[in-house]
């Protein structure tokens, strides 16, 4: 795709389309959307992205929400089988990477075994963007020697993870999906070894012009998350390098 942008028909593109901001946007990922046939996009596809769709495309929403969906995830795999199977040259657009609780892997198995081709474009995912508009690195030599990305909420919808290894120090904790069940999630870290006083932070819209960043402790966020009135979707920082924010915050001092 460095130099030809045409699309083959009956094919699927699976795109990262970043935590927000256009300008996160990869070449790759802009130049496919732009010579789309059809458009499957969720709701975490920001306005500036969807700003770059043409016209000639045919748009289709299939955005989930909290106990909301547009369409069923066995729905919208069969969707992307039928949209190739009439020859469009699709790109499938989801928030983020596609592969990072993006349940890519999922459409793609369905695609393989229809026979459908398709290809995978990466995108920024949502910690690591939110993260760096937000002014502080999820890995630091004197903080965190590494990260984990975990859902907040499992497939049956429970957030029974094994808390002892994301308890551990010296690492961040991205929390992705995690608002609803903030409360039992920093009872749990609290409860598997980690310090009440440990930094956390929500942060929501992130890379927007409206990013709104809320920075505590793990034993009062869930407080604060209430008091602040954050609504999904929103990301859950844990660990140290939250309170390198008031040093290296750039993003919302401009």
């Amino acid at each position: 795709m460095t130099e030809n942008t045409t699309l083959t028909a009956g094919k699927v593109w699976l795109v990262g389309a970043g935590p927000g901001d256009p300008d996160l946007l990869t070449l790759k990922a802009a130049r496919l959307i732009g010579s789309a046939d059809a458009i499957v996009y969720d709701h975490l596809v920001g306005e500036g992205v969807r700003a770059l769709f043409p016209a000639s495309a045919r748009q289709v929403y299939v955005g989930k929400k909290a106990a909301k969906h547009t369409l069923k995830q066995e729905e919208i795999n069969q969707l992307l089988v039928d949209l190739a199977r009439q020859g469009l040259a699709v790109v499938r657009l989801k928030g983020g990477d596609p592969f990072i609780f993006g349940r890519g892997g999922e459409e793609l198995e369905v695609l393989r075994a229809a026979g459908i081709g398709f290809e995978v474009v990466p995108g920024v995912t949502a910690a690591a963007g939110c993260a760096a508009y937000a002014g502080f690195p999820l890995t630091h030599r004197d903080h965190a020697q590494s990260v984990t990305f975990v859902t907040g909420h499992l497939k049956d919808h429970s957030i029974d993870l094994d808390w002892p290894a994301l308890a551990r120090p010296g690492q961040t904790v991205v929390f992705y999906m995690g608002v609803g069940g903030a409360p039992e999630i920093c009872r749990q870290m609290i409860a598997h070894g980690l310090p009440a006083s440990t930094p956390a932070a929500i942060i929501r819209r992130g890379t927007l012009p409206d990013q709104q960043t809320l920075l505590s402790t793990l034993d009062q966020l869930p407080q604060r998350i209430v008091e602040a009135g954050i609504k999904p979707p929103a990301l859950i920082v844990v660990g140290s390098v939250v309170g390198l924010h008031d040093t290296l915050s750039w993003f919302e001092s401009r």
